[in-house]
């Protein structure tokens, strides 16, 4: 009838082609296809105006004229949605069987590296000073360091002791074991590293104590224990020693003795006996440095070895037989514990995380089957690229896994903001294939400027040396892509096959009205209020601090991490100590001299540390201890063994507090004594063991030292390693930065502890800036290039860099630092936010009016709720680091989303006229 109507009115060939363009921009190329050919089939009622049909079809190509005019990208994205919708069914066989490839592939290769020191490149000159050290002193970042810790340090040597034992024989689970600061070298020249007068004092007090000696070397029983107490309070009544000096002793012996008959855990320390100071938690612990055959193909490469030494303790007994415990900690079970801590709660966090969403979908949807095609979309997108991801960079850091929460939220947005122009224009034109083409008309250049533009800001962090986010950003650069090709594909497939049904009710938030009203009204009030906030929080900036301690960023509560901060205090342990690599053993001496001369450093140690000075006297002095002590010690002929009747008659003949653990010679307090005997007696043993050891002290060259040392201190090549360990706090990043600035000053190449983590800072600080800039460059030539003009360009990058700076003054405002995971935000936020300023800007271009009430205002707000929810659930994360991340990022959102909604339409102003663009 329309195409009769046409012919048989006497138009002329313009007026009929302005009426087909009228009718085509209401029915679509579809329609007017069939209506071109229509026109042919009724030629005769013309009536002979053949010219006027030769006019109309001049006018009518295959496009619909207003896509025509309409840049060759809009025109590429139409013809490839209308070709996946014609062929749904294939497109979507082949993104599953792509999916399912991609898929297996993952879980065949799916690795995640937590080793923190990998995200630094390591072409750095002090990352190569750092690979060369470990390449000439190997066990620093592959080792697990035992501690056993007993209520007695003779109950932790015990322990120490039949722990070895078991790991020993275990040859195919570690390289090397070794006791740091212990073995048979420090048992038996220990005396050797005090200073000469100390030397003295501590071998005439073993000489003082002969008689004592005497009694428990030749009875060694609960007798021989009373037969020293009665000795020592008869030298008290004789004036001796004074009372003041029996009541520490004596209260120690009552204390154990009360725990014993009340049945209650009871230990005895000889060494806290003979001591004027209480023990401290080193004295009470014994170190193992444990090297480790690592598994590379596991996601635990230490993970088998920290098994067998739980399993060794347990098998050793040492809970039950010596009251101890074994914590792990060291490079390795560090690294298991940040997977496992990464993991914590994962599977019930990402559950919620994904109903959450599918309930935001539901919000911004409002179907089931548009929901279900942007869900089967995400997840094809997902895992196509983990599979990119795993390819490109071999293994997932703590960085870079993150692109799981950046694809959630980039790719969910690009599905939503399809989906819900697609169901507004549904709204207008009742028919699925011409509402699918529509959208992707709409859709074309913003989804794909950006999409671009997001995977351009993620790629410009490629040269950056901090290789944590330079591999994020090659894997979230090529997902970006993977996503915005899955929303052009794909989701139109889904939404032919399942032919979701119209839509009743126009979209937008109608609601917003006034604020439309209000921006428009007030907007160079608004623009200039914005910009003079951010403007006066500019000083804020100077005091942005930046956690460089990446130990900040692992929780806690983890055994490993809080073994470690446990050991930083002790400054024996040299954990926050730096290293210097120098080419001689004289050359050593030298920096080590140097070094010893700053205030910041609390002592140094070099090879020739493990040589004692002034030998000569000191071994003098031992000798002469050794000769009145070993006759006494090394007694083969012991006196017989006391029976349990004689055991009562010596209690009942001791100290007034000793006396009630006589009772009689049946019943439990039989069984009483024996504990009391193995309390006291067992550690006995210990120490004169050790004072046996101390008393065979031989004069020590470089020549004697253990091979262990050697190795430790000196490489095959002769370089001689020498470290410095820091002064006051070891928990105090600015006493930490300090330390490290002065070593640099007169030492360079020092590496290690402070230095590392201080120049991991710096690398990281001058790749953001690096890659900001890069980024933000790339980002406005393409935005050039795409929109031609160069306020356009400004209207898209000033509410993004506004954002960027609000969002570092609020981290100011409230605590916040920066550190090594969180400063991810960064990235993202040039991302996300260029993403929703591009939206907003090419609709302002359009001519479109009163953006807040829009549907593309809609599809902004759900798409940064889905990206909320995605980082809330890092929030939630036990892990520091990834919680860190969360709150960050989700700061970052809130001001990116408040720069693109209130900010950016004020900016903008109203359209230009459409004929001057």
């Amino acid at each position: 009838m329309y195409c009769n109507r046409q012919f048989n009115d006497t138009k002329t060939g313009a007026e009929m082609t302005t009426s087909y363009r009228n009718r085509a921009d209401r029915f679509g190329a579809k329609f007017c296809r069939n209506l071109r050919q229509v026109a042919f089939l009724h030629l005769p009622k013309v009536g002979g105006r053949l010219d006027c049909v030769e006019q109309w079809v001049a006018f009518t190509p295959s496009w619909p004229p207003e896509i025509e005019r309409k840049p060759v990208l809009t025109r590429t994205i139409v013809s490839l949605v209308r070709f996946c919708t014609r062929h749904a069914w294939l497109v979507l066989v082949a993104g599953l069987a792509l999916a399912a490839v991609a898929g297996v592939y993952s879980h065949r290769n799916f690795a995640i590296n937590t080793d923190v020191a990998t995200l630094i490149s390591p072409n750095l000159d002090w990352r190569k000073r750092e690979i060369d050290f470990e390449k000439a002193f190997p066990g620093r970042n592959d080792s697990i360091l035992a501690v056993v810790e007993a209520p007695t340090p003779e109950l932790a040597r015990q322990a120490g002791d039949a722990l070895e034992k078991k790991l020993r024989p275990q040859t195919e689970r570690f390289i090397s074991i070794r006791r740091p600061g212990g073995g048979p070298f420090f048992d038996n020249n220990g005396l050797l590293f005090l200073p000469t007068p100390e030397v003295a004092k501590q071998t005439g007090q073993l000489a003082s104590a002969a008689p004592l000696f005497d009694i428990l070397v030749d009875d060694p029983s609960l007798r021989g224990l009373t037969g020293v107490l009665e000795f020592g309070l008869a030298g008290s009544q004789r004036g001796q020693y004074s009372r003041d000096s029996m009541a520490r002793p004596l209260n120690l012996v009552a204390d154990t003795v009360e725990k014993v008959v009340a049945n209650k855990p009871a230990t005895f320390s000889w060494k806290e006996l003979s001591s004027n100071e209480p023990l401290t938690p080193a004295d009470t612990r014994t170190l193992l440095l444990i090297r480790p055959v690592l598994d590379f193909k596991a996601l635990e490469p230490g993970g088998a070895a920290v098994d067998a030494i739980r399993e060794a303790a347990e098998d050793a007994k040492l809970a039950v037989d010596y009251s101890a415990k074994v914590r792990l900690t060291g490079p390795v079970p560090i690294a298991n514990d940040e997977f496992a801590t990464v993991q914590e709660g994962a599977l019930v966090t990402h559950t919620g995380t994904v109903l959450i969403v599918l309930f935001i979908l539901w919000c911004a949807l409002k179907s089931s089957k548009i929901i279900g095609s942007v869900f089967i979309t995400l997840v094809i997108g997902l895992s196509i690229t983990t599979a990119v991801g795993l390819m490109l960079v071999g293994a997932f850091n703590l960085i870079s896994i993150a692109f799981f929460v950046l694809f959630v939220g980039l790719g969910v947005d690009f599905g939503i903001q399809y989906s819900v122009r697609y169901r507004a224009e549904r709204h207008e034109i009742d028919q699925l294939d011409p509402a699918l083409e529509k959208a992707a008309e709409y859709s074309a250049v913003p989804l794909t400027l950006a999409a671009v533009a997001t995977a351009a800001g993620f790629l410009s962090f490629l040269p950056t040396d901090y290789k944590g986010v330079s591999e994020l950003g090659k894997i979230a650069g090529a997902g970006m892509i993977i996503a915005f090709i899955a929303a052009i594909t794909v989701l139109p497939a889904l939404l032919k096959i399942f032919n979701p049904p119209g839509e009743a009710e126009p979209l937008g938030f109608k609601f917003l009205a006034p604020v439309d009203s209000f921006l428009e009204r007030h907007r160079v009030g608004v623009v200039a209020a914005t910009l003079g906030v951010a403007v006066l929080g500019l000083p804020l900036l100077y005091f942005l601090q930046f956690d460089f301690n990446p130990m900040n960023l692992r929780s806690a509560k983890v055994e490993s991490v809080a073994t470690y901060l446990d050991l930083r205090r002790d400054p024996n342990t040299g954990t926050n100590a730096v290293e210097v690599m120098a080419p001689s053993a004289a050359a050593a001496k030298e920096i080590q001299e140097r070094l010893a001369k700053l205030p910041e450093v609390s002592r140094t140690i070099s090879l020739d540390t493990f040589i004692p000075d002034d030998q000569p006297a000191k071994l003098a002095i031992i000798r002469k201890a050794a000769a009145s002590l070993n006759p006494i010690l090394n007694e083969t002929s012991r006196g017989s063994a006391p029976s349990d009747e004689e055991n009562v008659a010596a209690l009942k003949g001791s100290a007034e507090s000793l006396r009630k653990t006589a009772g009689d010679d049946k019943g439990p307090g039989g069984a009483t004594r024996e504990k009391a005997t193995a309390t006291f007696i067992s550690p006995l043993n210990v120490a004169l063991d050790q004072v046996r050891g101390l008393l065979k002290a031989q004069p020590v060259s470089v020549k004697t030292l253990p091979p262990d040392i050697l190795h430790d201190w000196t490489s095959a090549d002769g370089r001689t390693r020498v470290e410095a360990q820091p002064k006051g706090d070891p928990n105090d990043n600015d006493t930490l930065r300090a330390f490290a600035g002065a070593v640099l000053k007169v030492q360079p190449d020092a590496i290690g502890g402070p230095i590392s983590i201080l120049k991991s800072g710096d690398t990281i600080v001058k790749a953001f800036i690096h890659a900001g800039f890069w980024a933000l460059l790339s980002i406005a030539i393409l935005l050039w290039i795409v929109l031609k003009r160069v306020g356009d360009v400004l209207l898209t990058l000033v509410p993004l860099v506004l954002a960027g700076v609000v969002t570092l003054e609020i981290c100011v405002l409230i605590g916040l630092p920066m550190n090594f995971a969180n400063i991810i935000a960064l990235p993202l936020l040039l991302g996300i936010g260029v993403a929703f300023k591009i939206y907003y800007v090419t609709a302002w271009r359009a001519g479109q009016t009163d953006l807040l009430q829009s549907s593309l205002t809609r599809a902004i707000f759900f798409s940064a709720m889905t990206t909320a929810t995605a980082f809330g659930s890092l929030w939630l994360s036990s892990h520091p680091g990834t919680s860190s991340m969360g709150k960050l990022l989700a700061l970052s959102l809130v001001t990116t989303l408040a720069a693109a909604v209130l900010f950016q339409p004020a900016l903008m102003g109203k359209p230009r006229d459409t004929e001057q663009k």
